[in-house]
Order: structure tokens, then sequence, then C-alpha cells
């Protein structure tokens, strides 16, 4: 199997996910992000399935989960964001697995519509899993939240304002702060878009430079060019377009040429 992308740190697979990893040996990458297909009917060209029937969305679920902790290192992480009614699911298959549940995070983002007789949905669900204690887990500190009109704190923190850490907040498993990506380019591709901010989090939280992160899932190459960015080590599959990657990397490379010649 050859790549059809490859960077300094990375490669791209045109392939389905199952056999990529099938290619990577037992234990050696220390960080898996996952954004699978929903199973919502999207299109995402003739290559992908997304409205299997339960049962054999589930089982395939399954099948590539087992290979991500078969090739995860010990201490290695797992993030896998899905809607809540699927990590419900996927989460009890990684327990069984013998993974180490760490936590479920909610990641802000509405879906922009109503479902009749539900509550309206406001979150996306990010488990995180660890092979084991966690071999690195450094979250980072988040800014003190003030109002956007007058620039005070919207909380009092009980009188005790002064004794917060100067470097911010602890980081807690809601995050709000995450924005949507919904700008024009990225409403015309098929691929969904996660913003960067949510890996530059992910890798920051469970990873240091060099390490090696694995993204099943290309997508429009968010976790790629996150990680290139931050000098991590990566792989990567893709069974539809790859346009998206090609151009998400093609521009940061742009970027890094201008950067060294001081443009």
């Amino acid at each position: 199997m050859q790549p059809v992308l490859i960077t300094r740190l990375g490669r791209v697979y045109h392939a389905d996910c199952v056999e990529v990893l099938r290619t990577i040996p037992s234990g050696t990458v220390d960080l898996i992000f996952a954004d699978p297909p929903f199973n919502l009917g999207k299109d995402y060209g003739s290559q992908v399935s997304d409205a299997r029937p339960e049962v054999e969305y589930l089982a395939w679920c399954r099948a590539w989960i087992d290979e991500c902790v078969r090739v995860l290192a010990p201490g290695g992480a797992f993030y896998l964001f899905h809607l809540p009614r699927w990590n419900i699911e996927l989460g009890h298959h990684l327990s069984r697995a013998g993974m180490m549940f760490r936590h479920w995070i909610a990641v802000y983002l509405t879906l922009g519509f109503p479902i009749r007789h539900r509550l309206y949905p406001a979150h996306y669900s990010l488990l995180y899993y660890t092979k084991g204690r966690p071999a690195r887990f450094e979250p980072p500190r988040v800014p003190v939240p003030v109002c956007r009109h007058c620039g005070g704190d919207v909380k009092d923190y009980g009188g005790h304002r002064n004794k917060l850490h100067p470097d911010g907040l602890s980081l807690s498993d809601v995050w709000t702060d995450i924005p949507p990506v919904r700008h024009r380019s990225t409403k015309t591709r098929r691929a969904n878009e996660l913003s960067e901010k949510l890996l530059e989090r992910v890798l920051t939280v469970s990873t240091r430079p060099g390490d090696f992160v694995l993204d099943p899932f290309g997508g429009s190459g968010t976790t790629y060019a996150v990680a290139e960015r931050m000098g991590r080590a990566w792989i990567g599959a893709e069974i539809g377009d790859i346009d998206p990657i090609r151009h998400r990397l093609a521009a940061l490379q742009s970027y890094r040429d201008a950067d060294m010649l001081g443009l």
C-alpha cells in the first residue's frame, strides 16, 4: 500500500481505514483521534455508505475500533468524536476492550435545528480513553471568561477572584470555547471540518512533539494539518475525496515556504 500524500511528518492513504490500520505494527501509536461518519445519510461520495442499518453500522465501528486499540501504545490516548447516541454504544465497546475511561467531554456545538419530541441538541460527545494509565496528560488552562460587552468577569468566584491561578482556569470536561467552522469555503465541501482549536487542545493534552498521531478518517485534513504544525508525526486514511486534504496540506506548505522566505 502506497501513500497518496506525503509531508515532512506524515502520510495519507487513499484507502479503507481498516486496511490501513492492519499495516501498522501493534503498540506504536501515541494518540488516535477518530471522527467517523455519523450514519446520518450524508453524501460523502460513492465509496462511503453513511446510511447503514444500526447493527451493520455498529459492527463496522467495532471493527475499526478494535484495530485502533491494537495499534495504540501503552499509555496512549484514544479520542472518539461522535454523536452521543453512538458514543453510548462505542464507549461500552472500548471499556470491554480493556481501555481505561477518562472522560466524556461535551463539546458545545449546536446542531442548528430542533428535533421534534426531543430536547434541543447542543453538544457533541468526545470520548477520551487511554490504554492503561495515560503516558501524557498535560491539560492547558483556559482564560477566565469575561463579558463581551463590558469586559468584566461573568462570575464572582465566591469572592475569591484574587486566588485564581494566574494562567487561567482548570480545563473542564465541558468545552464551550470551540468555534464551529461555518465559513463559505467549508460549506461547499463534502467533507466535514472540525475546528483546529479542538485538535490543538487534544494534542496538547495527550501528546508532546515527536509523538505519533493517527486519524483514520481524514475528512478535510484538520488533524493532519494541526499535527504537522505542532511537530507530531502522523498517519491517516481517507476512502472518499482527498482533494480537501490535499488543498489543506498544500496551503500549510505554502505558508511555511512564505514564512521561511520572510514574505
